[in-house]
């Protein structure tokens, strides 16, 4: 699609100058002119007054969009063990499948039969495996080009990844290499009921509102998704599906990964993997309120987290950082202390199974999302939930 003037119409009025955000409109010749600034906002098209500015269509524009079939997952793998967001991406994947009534397919490079078949007990239907030794190592290279060539082959409907360090890494090659749109750091996926599209949903603008994203005119459909977002599914030790083992022959890299290096903090935090998490903002006033939520959260054999105001006052690490700019998390339990609750750090924990929040505002955002709310001052209620779970626990 473009923006164009029709000059046998335009009067030369100027009109709608001001109309656009990108100073794409200019005057030539007494006549406006769309220049190559347009964004295709659209914001002209009711601002003539003689109706000169139109929208046309340029040829491959509406080109037919080949249906697929199949919602694909790409089961990621560290060491040779299934990463767990794989898991929650087949959780989310079933739900998809079923209502299109179609099938569920893994893609897993450089691990063995053995992990492949836990894949299918988590909801898969079929199983595309490459063991072999060049993919055991993680390298964009081979990966986008085997799991393009698979795309290209049986031309799914939908593909789904991790929105972790290596699906943001080598699945926009993918997208990129087969001429189709990709939504990134998903949080919610859906499908339309009336044209069977996948509704992409995610932050946008800072956090401040959640976009839905569509991809209508290519195929397939693609998005990464935030680890603990989703649900994982129904695990069944004796479902039955298919492994379909994928020959690398083809596939040549210019790089060869040799060693990878596991990133230590100074602080071991690893909030994505713990059932209960304690977290502070800046209704704890300093640093000091952190001591407060360690003993609560050591109580409870949880970790601590953290909102971003806590953060950007350097009262704790960025490690136990919550929300779109940390980690993504889903306990068993969560505790808000002192946390009004902004969109950014909803994102980041409202799937949660139980959230107990304590605020002094009765009015605070997070209360929206609570399973418990307390309205109080933290300082006082911390004290007596330590109290109590020692109590109950004999400590």
């Amino acid at each position: 699609m473009r923006i164009v003037v029709n000059r046998d119409i335009c009067t030369g009025c100027e009109e709608c100058l001001g109309s656009c955000p990108f100073s794409a409109i200019v005057i030539k010749e007494g006549k406006a002119f769309i220049t190559e600034y347009c964004d295709l906002c659209r914001a002209c098209l009711s601002v003539c007054p003689v109706g000169a500015i139109e929208e046309v269509e340029e040829e491959g524009d509406r080109k037919k969009v080949e249906k697929g079939r199949g919602v694909w997952v790409f089961a990621e793998q560290r060491g040779g063990k299934i990463a767990s967001v794989a898991y929650e991406l087949l959780g989310a994947g079933r739900r998809l499948a079923s209502e299109l009534q179609t099938e569920l397919v893994a893609v897993l490079f450089g691990s063995g039969e053995s992990e492949a078949r836990e894949l299918i007990k988590w909801g898969a239907d079929k199983v595309y495996l490459c063991n072999e030794p060049m993919l055991e190592k993680f390298n964009d290279e081979p990966y986008a080009e085997l799991l393009s060539t698979l795309i290209k082959e049986h031309k799914p409907e939908i593909v789904l990844a991790g929105a972790t360090p290596i699906g943001r890494s080598f699945i926009p090659r993918v997208a990129a290499r087969l001429r189709t749109g990709l939504t990134a750091d998903c949080t919610s996926l859906e499908i339309d009921k009336d044209t069977k599209n996948l509704l992409q949903i995610r932050p946008a603008f800072g956090g401040n509102i959640m976009a839905t994203i569509l991809c209508p005119h290519s195929r397939p459909q693609m998005a990464t998704v935030r680890p603990r977002v989703m649900k994982r599914g129904e695990y069944v030790e004796g479902r039955a599906g298919e492994v379909i083992y994928v020959k690398a022959d083809s596939i040549a890299s210019r790089t060869r990964v040799t060693d990878t290096i596991k990133e230590v903090s100074e602080v071991a935090v690893n909030l994505q993997e713990a059932d209960v998490i304690v977290s502070g903002g800046r209704g704890l006033g300093d640093a000091k309120g952190f001591n407060l939520l360690l003993e609560l959260a050591e109580t409870l054999e949880g970790a601590v987290g953290a909102s971003r105001a806590a953060v950007d006052a350097g009262w704790i690490s960025y490690s136990h950082q919550v929300g779109q700019t940390g980690k993504t998390v889903c306990p068993k339990l969560y505790i808000a202390c002192g946390i009004s609750g902004a969109v950014q750090h909803l994102v980041g924990m409202q799937s949660s199974d139980v959230i107990v929040a304590i605020n002094k505002n009765p009015e605070a955002p997070i209360f929206n999302v609570a399973t418990y709310g307390i309205v109080g001052d933290l300082f006082e209620i911390v004290p007596l939930l330590i109290k109590k779970v020692k109590e109950a626990r004999g400590i």
